[in-house]
This record gives structure tokens, sequence and C-alpha cells, in this order.
């Protein structure tokens, strides 16, 4: 099967437009799964806990259950194919959804947070699916391909909030808990994601992109690439990459995980609080199309560099502003998006140039760990460092780790331009 790839381009371009459209589809499921979670877990945990010291439970199981997942499936689709890999990582999410609705209609606190951990699965396997539409791109397409994923994550992770009051009723004629109603969606979403990327999926872009270079460079199926093997650069590659997405990923989750709590300080009604974070999370999604293009055209040193100007002018907006008006505030979170989106697009780029078929998957897994992991560190430490100084110190502080970015990528620039494939932008 994949010679005939192998040795048509035309048939590996349509391949690769194929898979794209699978990804979007699911993309946009997985989005719809992934919206409960962050809109009402909180308040579901509070709830059933009976305390507010426990919402932010949840979002802390999410991603303990985001970061072991992400590992799984990276090593399962390094294995098996992408197909298996990310249909077991949805479905896996959906079971989660449908066990946080028997926790809620039990009243089992065990169960929610065994649920919750589950559920996490699915959040984890929406951002992997990215790499998907990557396997048989082109260099020049890389960056692109992964932003038409997160285009599609934006159009179910916008649109399932307005769908709360919805499912919330439809849970209340069903006998079950109203906060309990959104994850109804959330587990038809994930299944319906997974059944899609396992119905569809075929042949295996991974899988394929997998053989293809096996049969170019002699090598067998299964052969690890050891430490002599791989290259220096491509090694330096993904540690940039992964740095890019690990220092972006810290200082956008502490600012915003800080934002509504300096909001309330200063008098704002959770209205304008919806309003700063809805243009957040635009900012960190629809900008992605242009984003890829223009890592694809000037390359992806250039985009991480810029990744790391613009989270540093988020810590300028708000030291120098104060942050005390509603224009300030979404000038700042805009920024603190954009600066994501420009560091997860470039940074997802150079880890996909970098690693060699034979360990891609399990390597870009890997990756996604320590960008869960660091995300959750960047939450948890945003609250005492906001208490003991205040909000423009943390603003402006996440500015200066992000100025990390540009030593970091020039470093490097020159070891991978020695070394770089034709093709590939830096």
């Amino acid at each position: 099967m994949s010679e005939r790839y192998a040795h048509s381009p035309e048939m590996l371009e349509r391949l690769y437009k194929r898979t794209l459209w699978i990804v979007v589809i699911s993309q946009v499921f997985g989005g719809w799964g992934l919206a409960a979670g962050v809109t009402v877990g909180a308040l579901l945990a509070q709830d059933m806990l009976g305390t507010d010291s426990a919402a932010g439970v949840p979002s802390a199981l999410i991603t303990l259950g985001s970061a072991a997942a992400a590992l799984a499936i990276g090593r399962l689709s390094q294995r098996f194919g992408r197909r298996k890999g990310l249909a077991a990582g949805f479905l896996a999410g959906g079971a989660g959804a449908a066990g946080v609705i028997l926790a809620a209609v039990n009243g089992s606190i065990p169960l929610l947070l065994v649920s919750m951990l589950v559920y996490g699965v699915g959040t984890a396997t929406n951002l992997q699916a990215r790499y998907a539409g990557t396997d048989l791109a082109k260099p020049t397409q890389r960056a692109r391909a992964v932003s038409i994923g997160l285009v599609s994550t934006t159009l179910g992770a916008v649109s399932g909030p307005n769908l709360v009051g919805v499912m919330e009723n439809f849970a209340t004629s069903l006998g079950i808990p109203a906060l309990a109603g959104p994850f109804l969606l959330a587990g038809a979403a994930f299944a319906l994601a997974g059944l899609v990327i396992l119905a569809l999926l075929r042949p295996d872009p991974f899988l394929v992109a997998k053989a293809i270079a096996e049969a170019e460079n002699g090598t067998a199926g299964d052969a690890p690439v050891s430490g002599r093997s791989a290259p220096a650069a491509g090694k330096r590659g993904i540690g940039v990459g992964a740095a890019v997405m690990v220092l972006t990923q810290i200082v956008m989750v502490g600012i915003m995980t800080m934002t509504p709590i300096h909001m309330q300080h200063h008098g704002f009604g959770i209205g304008a609080v919806g309003l700063v974070i809805g243009c957040h999370i635009g900012a960190m999604y629809l900008p992605s199309l242009l984003t890829g293009a223009l890592a694809d055209k000037f390359g992806r040193t250039a985009m991480a560099i810029a990744a790391g100007a613009v989270l540093l002018s988020v810590g300028l907006v708000v030291s120098l502003t104060g942050a005390h008006t509603l224009a300030a505030l979404i000038t700042a979170l805009v920024l603190l998006g954009l600066g994501w989106n420009f560091g997860l697009i470039s940074g997802t780029a150079l880890i996909v140039d970098a690693a060699p078929p034979a360990v891609r998957a399990k390597t870009q897994g890997t990756v996604d760990v320590l960008v869960a992991l660091s995300g959750a560190a960047g939450g948890a430490l945003s609250g005492p460092v906001a208490a003991h100084s205040s909000f423009q110190t943390l603003s402006l502080a996440g500015g200066f780790l992000s100025l990390l970015l540009i030593p970091v990528v020039v470093w490097s620039r020159g070891a991978r331009k020695a070394n770089k494939p034709e093709g590939v932008p830096l």
C-alpha cells in the first residue's frame, strides 16, 4: 500500500488533503467534548463536594489525565498508527464523560474523581490530533496543517459553551442533575470523534509516512533511533520545539488563571470576565491559519521569537496600565492568546521537522506531557506569585520569562541550518 503512495505524488497529495478533512471533522467534535470540562467542571465539583476549595479539583485531574494520556497515545500511535491511537483516546474521553454523568446521578465522589481523570484522556487526544495532519505534509505545509487542526477545535470549543443551557434543560428532563448536562454533549462528541477517526482514517497517514521513510532510508520498521544514529541537530530541534511550547504554556496559563481573580478584586462582573476570557480564547485559536502560513513562509524561528516578543508585551501592557480597565484587560489577554498561538504552532512544527518517523509519534506524546505539566505548574504557581506581589508583577515576570525563547531559538539556529533538510523552513 505505501509503495503506491511513495511512487505517486498525486496519490500522496490526495491522501494528505483527505486526512486534513478527517482531522477537521474530529477536531470539531473534540472541541465540543473539551468545552464541558472547561465550562461546568468546577461548578459540578463545587456542588457535589460542597466547598469552594474543591473547584480546582476537576482542572487538576483533567490535566493529570491529559498528561498521562499524551504519553500513552503517542506510544500507541507510534506502534499501531494514528487511527488506533487517536480513536482509543477519544473513546476513552467519551467513557470518562459518561462516568461523570453517572457520578452526578448517584452522588458518588470517588466515581466523579476517577471519571474526571479519564475525561482528561479525551482532551489530550484532541491536542494530539493536530499531529495527524502533519504526517504527510510537505515541509512547507506542516505549520499550516497544525493550524487547520487548531482552527477546527475552535468551532467546537466556542460553540460548546453556548449549548450549556440547552444541555442543562435536556439533562433535567431526563432526571440528571443540570450541571452534568454538558457532559452528555461531551460524551457524545468524544465518541463521535473517535468513530470518525476509526472509520475514516484509512490508510493511516502515520504508517504510510513511516513506511515511505523506511523505504527511502532502508531501515527496519521498528528499528529504534539510537543516540548515535539520531542527528544532533534533530535532537536540538526537538528540544527547542519543546522549550518553545513549555515556556509559552507556563506564561499563558499562569496569567490567564489569575485574570478572573484580578478582575473580581477590581469590581468587574461575571459578564466582563466572560468577555475578556472569550476574547483570549479567540486569540488563541482563530489566528492559526495566518500563523501557520507565516511559520511556513518565514520560518519557525521567526515565529518563536515573535511569540516571546508578544508575551513580553502582555507584561508591559498590564504594568503600564495597571489592567484596571476593560480595554486594557482585553488588549492584554488578546496578546496573551496570540503569543501562545505563535509558540504552539512554531514549536509543533519544529518537532515535526526534527523527529524522524521511527520515533516521531512517541516523541510528540512525550513533549505534550511536558506541555500539560507545565500548564499545571503555571496555574499552581500563579496564585502565590500574585498573592505575594501583584497581578502586574505576575504578568511582567511571565513576559521576561518568555524572552528566554529568543536566545534558545537563536542558539539552535546555526546547528539546525547546517543540517537542515531541503525545503524545511527555519
